[in-house]
């Protein structure tokens, strides 16, 4: 199918013009937003030549070509009768007058403790290892490396006021060493001291109300949301030479008493009370609890409503000691697993079982994307089979109630040890129900199985070349290639990008970097064949045909082009430790963005494998992995 061909048919399948209400494109794929994401007929579009696949991704209905995306786009722009410009400003329009606070609240959330959670998962899989080996009889607890290894697993939760006043403050825009101040100073051992006498204490006549703070959720939360108000009000009314004193210290004379006195009690009241409210939840209604949340699990994370619980669940490790809703997580994944594995053993198809066995495995590890967007809910009965599969094991957990000892891992099998405990056995047993329930249910429910023809869940092909994209490798030609890292930072599996089209290696194969500084230098010696408007993106060709694919971040491409600034142009030839790009990349995530970076062979399929370098962090200009023909 021709690119004007194949433009007319991916807007007739979106749902037409009039369905459209903005649409740009990034490196890779198209980016809708329908009027109607139900209108779209998603599984017509899968089966498209020229379409690689399709997801809703942040609301947006993504189609995913590869490296033809800007002559499809510029082919479907010539066939609309208004200009995406004109679209997109009135769908800015109409979105600033929608203002969706659910949404903006669960956006406030996730930015606040997506971030912290290495923190607390690494504090949290240090608690228990430490209550492992004392279990084992290995360690006692009047040993001194335990009294040190205690310590550093509770530091992270004991001091968390002031870990989440960092990550507020940032997320809200305001000084993060300010918030760090007010954190800390409602944990001074002092003011500690004079609310634990249970005397009457007051500040400037007014009664302060004796309450813990340490290890508590939402005091902090409320106070730093306040104190981004007070502080970009003084700082509004402040001579730029005075910024500096008065700002902070007006903050700080306001919102701490205010903590004390105001905002701290009613925090630690709401936060026992939804702590209090959950535990009395699973106490006193047997399975209902964990039927219900381990059967909507799944639901509650595709729409990202599962931050809400985050808080919860933090709060309720740090006060009680356990916590019911991570086993409920753990079970729901693993279902997902066993829906996919239901797959695997009903399919016909040869490589629809491939698939469906290695993303099984994925989602028993922690990683349910690929099978829950690559297989349950692409073919619908495994989804609905794996969410049987949740309530079954949830209900299992709740009755007996399962709990969780501590917040470390992905909640799969490398998540384990959140469970070692009184209840080990049991999480155990609850968690193969919801792996047998949901096989099973999928293997009666069955499903409608593709042909062999149609079975490329996720196809590599490579695209025809043209004037904007890479040049075509010629296959007779191919040589083993070293691909060196363009990032410095941690090496990661494409399985841990949070975005189908990269981790089910939709687009190409490859590692992904975490960077730790924002500069891309040249992993190879070749040619820069493109450039993404917003510069989130590069392409590059190698001298020897290998076609890469750089994307800077998830989801970055909305930030248009803001904190990135690119040192060449599509045309360019590079060498191996060439700068390409530097990119702001504090200011970057403090605009709620992953910064994870896919480097990625998008001309796989002319290469028989790659072979990674083994580093965990890497260095510009480190072997990063080996593509061998």
């Amino acid at each position: 199918m021709d690119k004007a061909a194949l433009s007319k048919e991916i807007l007739k399948l979106v749902g037409g013009e009039e369905n459209v209400s903005q649409v740009t494109h990034c490196m890779t794929r198209l980016r809708f937003n329908l009027n109607d994401n139900k209108r779209a007929d998603k599984e017509a579009l899968q089966k498209t030549p020229g379409v690689m696949g399709v997801m809703i991704n942040g609301g947006q209905f993504q189609v995913i070509i590869g490296n033809d995306v800007p002559v499809v786009y510029n082919e479907l722009v010539a066939g609309m009768s208004k200009s995406p410009d004109q679209k997109a400003a009135a769908a800015d329009s109409a979105e600033k007058k929608k203002q969706n606070p659910l949404s903006k609240f669960m956006d406030f959330i996730s930015g606040i403790f997506t971030p912290i959670l290495p923190a607390i998962t690494g504090a949290g899989m240090i608690k228990g290892i430490v209550a492992l080996l004392v279990a084992l009889g290995w360690m006692t607890t009047e040993n001194s490396t335990y009294i040190i290894l205690s310590a550093i697993g509770d530091g992270a939760f004991y001091f968390l006021p002031i870990v989440l006043a960092v990550s507020a403050a940032r997320k809200l825009g305001s000084n993060m060493y300010i918030g760090a101040a007010i954190g800390a100073a409602i944990l001074h051992p002092t003011i500690t001291a004079l609310l634990s006498t249970g005397e009457p204490v007051t500040f400037a006549s007014l009664p302060v109300v004796a309450a813990t703070y340490s290890s508590s959720v939402i005091p902090i939360v409320i106070a730093i949301w306040l104190a981004s108000y007070v502080e970009k009000a003084v700082d509004k009314v402040t001579h730029a030479s005075l910024k500096l004193i008065v700002v902070p210290t007006v903050t700080l004379l306001v919102i701490v008493p205010l903590t004390l006195i105001a905002i701290g009690p009613l925090g630690v009241i709401i936060g026992n009370g939804l702590t209090g409210g959950i535990n009395w939840l699973f106490d006193n209604t047997g399975l209902l609890a964990g039927l219900l949340i381990g059967g909507t699990m799944s639901l509650l994370i595709i729409t990202g409503m599962h931050y809400a619980l985050i808080p919860i669940m933090i709060a309720s490790i740090a006060q009680l000691g356990y916590d019911y809703i991570i086993p409920l997580m753990m079970v729901a994944n693993f279902a997902q697993g066993g829906a996919t594995f239901g797959v695997y053993l009903k399919s016909k198809n040869k490589k629809l079982k491939s698939l469906a066995l290695s993303t099984s495995i994925t989602a028993m590890m922690g990683i349910t994307e690929p099978a829950m967007y690559g297989v349950n809910m692409r073919f619908k009965k495994p989804f609905i089979a794996a969410l049987i599969g949740g309530a079954a094991g949830g209900a299992f957990l709740s009755l007996f109630k399962v709990k969780a000892f501590v917040i470390g891992g992905l909640a799969g099998l490398s998540g384990i040890p959140m469970v070692l405990g009184s209840t080990f056995v049991l999480s155990l047993i609850g968690f193969a129900i919801g792996i047998v329930v949901a096989a099973m249910v999928t293997y009666i429910l069955g499903f409608e199985d593709v042909p062999e023809e149609q079975v490329q869940a996720t196809p590599v092909a490579a695209p025809a070349a043209d004037p904007v994209a890479a040049p075509a490798a010629n296959e007779q030609h191919m040589v083993t290639e070293q691909i060196f890292s363009p990032i410095t930072g941690e090496v990661k599996p494409l399985s841990a990008v949070n975005d189908p089209a990269f981790s089910e290696e939709i687009m190409g194969k490859g590692l992904a970097i975490q960077p730790a500084e924002g500069r891309v230098v040249s992993p190879v010696n070749g040619t820069v064949f493109s450039l993404s408007k917003s510069g989130h993106a590069i392409g590059l060709v190698s001298d020897n045909g290998a076609e890469m694919l750089i994307h800077i971040g998830i989801d970055t491409v909305k930030l248009k082009g803001l904190h990135f600034s690119p040192k060449v142009t599509a045309g360019t030839k590079v060498a191996v430790g060439d700068l390409l790009m530097e990119f702001d990349l504090a200011e970057i995530e403090k605009a709620g963005y992953s910064t994870i970076t896919p480097v990625i062979i998008t001309n796989i399929q002319q290469y028989d494998s790659i072979q990674s370098a083994g580093q965990a962090s890497v260095k510009t200009k480190d072997l990063l992995y080996t593509v061998k023909a």
